[in-house]
């Protein structure tokens, strides 16, 4: 038997935050389609691409995706993630955290000295700091962020801060310096930043800082230098069955780093 927990919006679509499901293997493509079955027709569905499934506690894109097989006993977590926010900033549930996306214009000054501060005044939030060429859109920070909150509740993290776990993942490297020199913030470009915690610390931190941020998080497409910078075929983007294969690609690299 499997037992499924909706959590946030997906409560909505059975009335329930518990199922249990009369098989012992199934994959997750499986119980998505059974889930979409059952739904009851007066009420809303689950939308399978605006989601995260998390097995025992690990998000399914550290596993097999989609195709991470299922066994009895294991207990599966349907997470909707939930858009918002102005022009100037994205902000989405994911994993019972808030997560804001800003973009801080270019500067003269050390931003890495700049989100010290930002850590320093904010100390129960997690603040990380990610060069815009390299974040593609806001599901490739979904997919990324998910793969270290995972970690972190698994205790498996690459470094003992989750910042840096984050920085690592979105460099698809184990090494700190590497990451920091690759996919790191830097003097005179764009960064992106990457804000975990309390609705209301976010809120303060934004206030804050918002006369700094560009008014578009995402002002460009950087899936051509991404493409490059981390080898991604077009032939191993074209075995990936996904609407979204090289965020797809990119969280399997990310999560295959292993400590």
């Amino acid at each position: 038997m499997l037992t499924v927990k909706l959590l946030g919006g997906a409560r909505k679509s059975f009335s329930s935050d518990k199922l249990e499901i009369e098989s012992d293997l199934m994959t997750i493509s499986d119980l998505l389609d059974h889930l979409e079955k059952s739904t009851p027709s007066n009420l809303p569905h689950l939308d399978p691409n605006n989601i995260l499934v998390a097995v025992n506690g690990i998000d399914s894109s550290a596993l097999q995706g989609k195709e991470t097989l299922l066994k009895g006993g294991d207990v599966i977590s349907i997470i909707p993630l939930v858009h918002g926010g102005r022009s100037k900033r994205i902000q989405f549930g994911l994993m019972k955290n808030i997560i804001e996306l800003v973009r801080l214009k270019k500067t003269a000054e050390d931003p890495i000295t700049f989100i010290e501060s930002l850590r320093e005044r904010y100390p129960n939030l997690v603040i990380q700091g990610i060069g815009a060429s390299y974040v593609l859109n806001v599901e490739h920070v979904q997919k990324t962020v998910a793969i270290s909150l995972s970690a972190q509740k698994a205790g498996t993290l690459l470094s003992n801060k989750i910042e840096t776990d984050i920085l690592m993942r979105f460099a698809c490297t184990r090494q700190i310096s590497d990451a920091i020199s690759k996919v790191g913030v830097k003097k005179n470009t764009d960064s992106i930043l990457i804000i975990i915690g309390k609705k209301s610390l976010i809120e303060k931190l934004y206030n804050h800082i918002k006369d700094l941020l560009q008014d578009n998080v995402f002002s460009k497409d950087n899936s051509k230098l991404i493409k490059k910078e981390f080898r991604i075929t077009k032939k191993q983007l074209d075995c990936v069955f996904s609407k979204t294969p090289l965020e797809d690609l990119l969280a399997e690299k990310s999560a295959t780093l292993f400590h």
